[in-house]
């Protein structure tokens, strides 16, 4: 029997801009939920990450997302969540004994996530929970740009937001089992 592979995730939260603390009093919890459910349900299905990883999470408004989506993938205009994976050439291949693998950084806009729940009649929380879940899936390495792609990531965002109590945000389609 193995042992069970080790779910340490240090998550570092900044809260720059938007209406973060009041909206949600509680968004450091759901963050650490959500992100901990997607780590984990990626372990499950490939086994992954045996040892802490690190996770950087931007809160911030629509202003500073803007900026960002326009600077890094040539897109000017906000939207509600980016992923900026650590997974590339500029990242040490080898890390001290012990050193937290780092995943890399999301960015969540305030505006656009609050205009969205409520177009889409769900809480502030489960929609923040559900665009974590998204973001956390990228830089796992899951993207959606293709049919193909979309076929193998959205199913998994529907399982473990149901894991988290919370609807399909994909109402066609199912969850992987």
């Amino acid at each position: 029997m193995s042992a069970e592979p080790s779910l340490d995730m240090m998550i570092d939260i900044a809260v720059e801009a938007g209406d973060w603390v009041r909206a949600l009093p509680d968004h450091e919890a759901i963050c650490h939920r959500a992100l901990e459910a997607a780590l984990k349900a990626v372990v499950e299905l490939d086994g992954a990450f045996d040892g802490p990883v690190e996770v950087s999470v931007l809160l911030t408004d629509d202003g500073a997302v803007q900026v960002l989506n326009r600077d890094w993938r040539g897109k000017d205009k906000p939207t509600n969540v980016l992923s900026f994976p650590t997974n590339d050439e500029d990242t040490p291949t080898t890390l001290p004994e012990g050193a937290p693998i780092l995943l890399g950084d999301i960015a969540v806009a305030f505006e656009t996530l609050s205009r969205e729940a409520d177009e889409q009649q769900k809480s502030v929380a489960d929609h923040y929970s559900h665009l974590l879940v998204h973001g956390m899936l990228h830089l796992l390495g899951f993207d959606h740009e293709t049919d193909e792609q979309a076929d193998e990531m959205e199913p998994l965002e529907i399982e473990i937001l149901a894991g988290l109590g919370i609807d399909s945000p994909y109402p066609d389609r199912t969850t992987l089992s």
